[in-house]
């Protein structure tokens, strides 16, 4: 049975999409077979973080005006067998998407086996939005350790709670929580809220934390997930929530300053 699962945020620039990228790659090189559909229409960018850009010759909104078929629409990706992307419309009104035909694309994926249908929502509460989380079984809430972003998110749940089709049921759609850019010196020093602060005001599980990191942009400068970049704390970080969602128990990390040793400091090491 497949699984709709929503990536969403009250505020933009958190990383939504980076984690949409990741835990859709994460997912399929376990071996899962992943679609991931961009709901910006208008902003899009999963396609350039997952390095297809150039392959979108049909969108979402093609799809659900009818304009093109599931199959069509599709891109496979290079990198990851079993993963697949379904790109935004740059040139559509957000009101181009409707209920009803968000609904037969999640129904004709789910009729093709695909086992995770992430959706990447716009940030905030307009319709692409609110469609997004409509159909989620689960929520991923992607949130940095501010209380702006902590706050939209806590608004975010409410919607969640309130709004989608799993609410409207009497049914609670299962949240994790993902916190990306932490650093913790800037904690340390009283410059950010420290991780079990975030969680204690959202209530919800924490997936894992993704440390600050140049190596995210780098990877989406170059279209690619950063948990495809080895070597890296982002890619190890997303390795772990991806483990931590299929149920795996996995410690917390990059949640301490790493103090170098004297040793270290002479050698560079």
């Amino acid at each position: 049975m497949a699984r709709v699962i929503v990536v969403t945020s009250g505020k933009g620039g958190v990383g939504k999409t980076t984690t949409s990228a990741s835990v859709s790659a994460g997912l399929a090189a376990r071996g899962h077979k992943v679609a991931v559909i961009d709901f910006d229409v208008g902003l899009r960018n999963l396609d350039l973080i997952m390095g297809c850009e150039r392959r979108v010759v049909y969108d979402f909104v093609n799809v659900v005006q009818g304009e093109a078929t599931i199959k069509q629409a599709l891109i496979k990706d290079k990198k990851t067998p079993n993963l697949y992307v379904l790109a935004a419309s740059q040139t559509r009104d957000k009101d181009a998407l409707t209920q009803e035909g968000v609904e037969r694309v999640i129904d004709e994926l789910k009729a093709d086996g695909f086992d995770f249908i992430i959706c990447d929502s716009p940030a905030g509460i307009e319709k692409g939005a609110q469609l997004a989380l409509y159909f989620a079984d689960e929520a991923i809430i992607v949130t940095n350790p501010e209380v702006s972003s902590v706050r939209d998110s806590d608004r975010i749940l409410g919607i969640l709670q309130a709004k989608s089709r799993r609410a409207e049921l009497g049914e609670a759609v299962k949240e994790h929580l993902v916190l990306t850019r932490y650093n913790p010196a800037r904690v340390e020093a009283g410059e950010m809220l420290a991780m079990n602060d975030v969680v204690e005001l959202l209530s919800v599980d924490l997936l894992g934390v993704v440390p600050e990191s140049q190596d995210v942009l780098q990877a989406s400068n170059a279209g690619t997930p950063v948990i495809l970049q080895e070597g890296t704390d982002a890619s190890e970080a997303y390795k772990d929530i991806v483990a931590r969602f299929l149920g795996e128990e996995k410690p917390q990390r990059f949640l301490t300053v790493e103090h170098k040793s004297l040793f270290r400091k002479l050698f560079g090491k």
